[in-house]
């Protein structure tokens, strides 16, 4: 591969954080994600790419290269943890089932926005049951669970007849704030930057390529999925010739691991098992070549989309990649240069 001229990427890290911040704002938990899609198709298109909305509800992206007999499928997700009513108590307060991994104690006391299916949208926020210490005497001792805590409607609500009236029913998708913040040292805190902040950095590699007429010799294709929380986003739409698969996922963080949310996390096996040897050896020596600072780990508790892809039947190699974040399925925490490095590595690797 010959190496680039040097290019200063932080004007795409400032348009990576802006796009991953729009996208942030727009509510996309499993299941109710049709706006965050058409608003990335929009992008992508923007950037001058064929982009089209597959079956799922995903995005598909083709974003150009020369040999369709070795193509390379990057895989990102802009479905998110969020809750669905799943019962309407005697109170008129909501019994929540949650949408993938999001837990009850990081999302208690969260402000939440309830989707009706016919009639709005409702605020609320998501409480311990009987919530006032100084009225419930066994607030510190118990445990945080989807059965312990409730949706408490911001509406003159008394009986599950006035939540009814209001439209509210079971099935309605229950959405949480993200409350994302861009600190003055770079940092980027939110829920959901799993994996926001992923399409963002792929918009930016995205506007690389289109900003220095960059035609890669592989063809590239990119796949924004709906259902990666749930474990199937990344099983379909694969295009003809790839070969390849790489997950642009967030990279872990915490005890036990190198990765620091400034870094570009490789990851050398998850809880799926393996990722493809010579796939990981080649992101490391893109990495040496842009001078991206990167951390290679395994991470204990994790899957992917390209694990779901190869579930699925697809013969690819398969890598896993991100940006560092902390807290994940929490109040996330992520930086500017974890998306800066995590650019420098795939245009190391495709360019």
């Amino acid at each position: 591969m010959a190496r680039q001229k040097k290019i200063d990427f932080s004007k795409y890290t400032d348009f990576i954080m802006e796009k991953t911040v729009k996208l942030l704002s727009i509510d996309s938990p499993t299941g109710y994600t049709d706006e965050a899609a058409a608003w990335v198709k929009k992008e992508f298109e923007s950037l001058g790419y064929k982009a089209e909305i597959t079956g799922k509800g995903g995005v598909l992206v083709t974003l150009g290269g020369k040999d369709k007999k070795d193509g390379l499928f990057l895989e990102a997700h802009t479905d998110t943890l969020g809750g669905m009513v799943s019962s309407i108590k005697s109170t008129g307060r909501l019994v929540v089932t949650p949408l993938g991994g999001m837990n009850a104690n990081n999302a208690e006391t969260e402000n939440v926005r309830v989707v009706t299916k016919f009639d709005g949208d409702y605020e609320g926020t998501f409480q311990l049951t009987n919530a006032s210490i100084h009225v419930n005497g066994d607030y510190n001792d118990t445990k945080r669970t989807f059965d312990s805590c409730e949706v408490v409607l911001d509406e003159d609500v008394k009986s599950k007849e006035d939540a009814l009236k209001l439209g509210i029913s079971i099935g309605d998708i229950v959405c949480f704030e993200p409350n994302t913040r861009i600190t003055k040292s770079g940092y980027i805190k939110s829920r959901f930057l799993d994996d926001k902040l992923s399409v963002g950095i792929l918009l930016g590699f995205a506007k690389y390529l289109a900003d220095n007429k960059i035609t890669p010799a592989r063809a590239l294709y990119a796949h924004i999925t709906v259902f990666e929380e749930v474990g199937h986003g990344g099983c379909a739409s694969v295009p003809a010739g790839v070969t390849e698969a790489i997950s642009v996922d967030m990279g872990c963080v915490g005890e036990g691991l190198t990765c620091t949310e400034r870094q570009v996390s490789i990851c050398a096996k998850d809880s799926g098992g393996p990722y493809a040897y010579s796939v990981v050896k080649g992101l490391i020596e893109a990495a040496k070549k842009m001078n991206a600072d990167y951390a290679v780990d395994v991470y204990p508790h994790y899957g992917s989309d390209v694990e779901a892809t190869l579930r699925a039947g697809a013969d690819v190699k398969h890598g896993l990649i991100g940006a560092g974040v902390y807290a994940s399925h929490g109040y996330e925490r992520s930086h500017r240069d974890g998306a800066e490095n995590t650019l420098k590595l795939l245009v190391g690797y495709t360019c």
